[in-house]
């Protein structure tokens, strides 16, 4: 999902001590809709569930001890931040980019200490506070795990938790958020909002489509008028998406922000009803991405470039793994792709996995260095046909808060870092 910055969430649903759940009997009336995730694939997880699978049992406790860590808190809104965005409208979003510093102290006459520069991988803690984006991860992280609770429970707590956060986001015209993303990543005394900004959400946001899509199965608390409502914010993003400035030039990146925006991209024009964009989308992905990005040896160089190139290199497979789920709804194996020389995501999965198995370091740069940051794109890998990394699932170290791809088969950005 996100880039989650919510290990302390992640630990909570780990120490939780819930009550010992029982899967309701309830029958979705359909199979989920959904974006990246695989509707037949839940329904047949949530059988197993039903038939008390020791596994998915046990699985399904953290599921639903995370999502109770979330039915006190919230909901969120874009109008609670102490000064709006630059133009004034307190409900456009606003976030800070990550890893621009100032250079000298804040005074009365240079309040935020301009100039500021560029510390690639070292995240600033003031975008942490006076911003949007701390909110909106707790939008996106809560409404997956409480629609995910509901649908495998029944439980309508969590359904009508998830709704209330989604309409108090999303909808409710005192406190939505605007279909844009104009003043993402501003960077004070230099830039109002940034094209790369986008990644703030398109890292994350197609797990709020596949929210929304489990929801619109019946979920208590979630209206034919919310479905309607939503459906329209959904098509008024994915406008500003693809004819914005920034959207062009997001979508015109060379590395993992090229990625998530077509991932974003196609799963919007999914979930909005045009399968062809979403088609075209995955099918262009080839050339334009896969080609360029994915070396004949599965390396990425863009990505290891960075001082955090263990991170990027999952990150961008987030993107890709997620992009190949989309390509199987509309009829495109993104995973069977070979580039001219070769290249291709299952060889880009295969490239990671003795680092991601312990059995050789990551010989290339990193801050922070956290092994289970492949587990998810491994699993991805494994589930498409890879053999090597099937062998691998079993050597995989487990992600904070444990290993949930059997309920929620779709990648996640496993480490916290973000940007």
């Amino acid at each position: 999902m996100s880039g989650r910055s919510r290990a302390a969430v992640l630990l909570a649903a780990v120490v939780t001590v819930g009550a010992a759940l029982v899967p309701s009997a309830h029958a979705s009336p359909k199979t989920p809709d959904t974006a990246v995730l695989d509707g037949g694939r839940l329904q047949q997880t949530k059988a197993r569930l039903d038939r008390g699978d020791p596994q998915l049992r046990r699985e399904l406790r953290t599921l639903t001890s995370r999502a109770d860590t979330w039915l006190n808190q919230g909901p969120w809104t874009v109008v609670d931040k102490p000064k709006p965005a630059p133009g004034g409208d307190v409900h456009d979003y606003l976030s800070q980019a990550p890893y621009w510093w100032p250079t000298t102290t804040p005074t009365a006459d240079n309040p935020w200490g301009c100039p500021y520069v560029q510390r690639d991988g070292q995240r600033n803690p003031e975008v942490d506070s006076g911003t949007d984006r701390q909110d909106v991860e707790k939008v996106f992280d809560s409404t997956y795990d409480l629609s995910l609770a509901w649908y495998y429970t029944g439980r309508r707590v969590y359904a009508e938790k998830a709704a209330q956060v989604l309409r108090t986001w999303f909808l409710d015209p005192a406190t939505r958020m605007n279909p844009n993303l104009n003043h993402a990543q501003f960077i004070p005394c230099k830039y109002d909002g940034r094209a790369i900004g986008i990644i703030d959400f398109s890292q994350s946001y197609t797990s709020v489509l596949d929210a929304q899509a489990l929801l619109a199965t019946g979920a208590p608390g979630w209206s034919a008028k919310d479905r309607t409502a939503m459906g329209k914010w959904n098509a008024d993003f994915l406008g500003w998406l693809k004819n914005s400035a920034f959207g062009e030039q997001e979508g015109a990146a060379a590395n993992n922000h090229g990625t998530f925006y077509d991932m974003q991209l196609a799963a919007l024009a999914y979930a909005t009803g045009d399968r062809a964009l979403a088609r075209k989308t995955v099918l262009d992905a080839r050339a334009r991405r896969i080609d360029p990005q994915i070396a004949a040896d599965g390396s990425q160089p863009q990505e290891l470039t960075r001082t955090r190139s263990w991170h990027y290199s999952t990150f961008d497979l987030v993107a890709y793994t997620r992009l190949a789920a989309i390509g199987r709804h509309v009829g495109v194996n993104l995973w069977a792709y070979h580039g001219p020389d070769g290249q291709g995501v299952q060889k880009a999965v295969d490239f990671l996995l003795p680092t991601a198995t312990g059995s050789a370091a990551w010989p290339y740069p990193e801050l922070e260095f956290h092994r289970y940051a492949a587990s998810d794109v491994v699993h991805a890998a494994a589930d498409a046909g890879d053999k090597a990394a099937q062998r691998a699932v079993t050597k995989l170290e487990t992600p904070p808060g444990g290993d949930l791809w059997e309920l929620r088969p779709a990648a996640e950005q496993l480490d916290s870092i973000a940007g």
